[in-house]
């Protein structure tokens, strides 16, 4: 049965690493994780690692050549499987079950992926976790964000009233990421001790402040009411329109090149995405086809055009129907 995130911890701290990891879930908490387990294999003398990264034409026999390699430069090695969708498909399923069947001695294998249900369990990760260990790392839920807060800021030997825990899990509007960074800067600035909601207040940041980069992530996600939230925040605060056409038709028009890559993994190192981003692209693509992405770039076009006054209409209306049918590809309605 996989561990749940509490007990990780306690079965990262022993002398011996087991033959396999999976890490999977949110993938603030899977990249911690998996530097835990990183930083615990060279302190018990892994001195070699290999990183695989599964892309669209992965060989899976280079993991068994990995686990078969000979070590240069010492007598533990970490392979680094890096799955990001969570499924291996037919030929990652044998690999990895023949794996965990005989490991290799002195080889650790991690595989992380930053997507995961039920519906990606299968008898390859079951037999994965009767070899080795699984652990699912799951977003907080919104009735969990103030216990989730609290263990993090007691992490960081900080304290904070309840009053001050509501007023950060407010301020970063359920951003995991946000949230993690919000803890790390108060640990520099107060230090430790507690933390009361006035000086909360001062030292926070307004992480749900609107901005365009969080527009076009929340619509490239998915998140339509979200993204709507950010366009009517940013048209109220006064930004220019035009300024935010220019970022949006600069993400599509990188969708659009994804979409008509025949090599993914290789045009998403072309374009020098860090792993945040590349998942975020994933999980839009997957959601429409190339067309999709042909059409909203020029939806958007015809936006600029509006706010230059080079063609009739309403230019924030149209944003608004433009963003809705990013987020929902099946709302064609919204591009009509």
């Amino acid at each position: 049965m996989p561990l749940n995130p509490g007990q990780w911890q306690k079965a990262l701290a022993g002398d011996s690493l087991q033959p396999v990891y999976l890490l999977a879930g949110e993938q603030l908490l899977v990249l911690e994780a998996a530097d835990a387990l990183r930083a615990q294999a060279r302190r018990l003398g892994y001195g070699e690692r290999e990183v695989l990264e599964v892309g669209q034409h992965f060989d899976w026999n280079d993991l068994a050549r990995s686990g078969a390699a000979m070590s240069l430069f010492a007598n533990r090695r970490l392979i680094d499987l890096r799955l990001p969708t969570g499924r291996p498909g037919i030929e990652g399923a044998k690999a990895i079950t023949a794996f965990c069947a005989d490991p290799p001695p002195d080889v650790t294998l991690l595989i992380t992926a930053m997507e995961w249900s039920n519906k990606h369990d299968g008898a390859w990760s079951r037999k994965l976790d009767a070899s080795g260990t699984m652990v699912v790392f799951n977003a907080p839920r919104p009735n969990e964000w103030a216990s989730w807060i609290t263990a993090r800021l007691a992490a960081r030997k900080l304290s904070a009233t309840p009053d001050a825990v509501a007023l950060l899990a407010e301020r970063v509007e359920g951003n995991l990421l946000a949230a993690a960074q919000e803890i790390d800067k108060l640990a520099v600035l107060h230090g430790e001790g507690r933390i009361d909601a006035a000086e909360m207040e001062n030292l926070v940041a307004d992480s749900a402040r609107y901005d365009v980069f969080k527009l076009t992530d929340a619509a490239f996600l998915g998140d339509g009411a979200r993204a709507l939230r950010i366009l009517a925040g940013l048209r109220s605060e006064g930004d220019e329109l035009l300024a935010l056409m220019g970022w949006l038709v600069n993400q599509l028009q990188l969708a659009l090149r994804l979409a008509n890559a025949s090599d993914l993994a290789a045009q998403f190192r072309a374009e020098h995405l860090w792993q945040a981003r590349e998942n975020l692209f994933r999980q839009a693509l997957r959601r429409a086809p190339r067309e999709h992405w042909l059409q909203c770039l020029a939806r958007a076009s015809r936006i600029d055009r509006m706010v230059k006054g080079r063609e009739q209409g309403n230019p924030w209306q149209e944003a608004e129907r433009l963003i809705a049918a990013l987020a929902e590809p099946r709302a064609a309605r919204a591009l009509a």
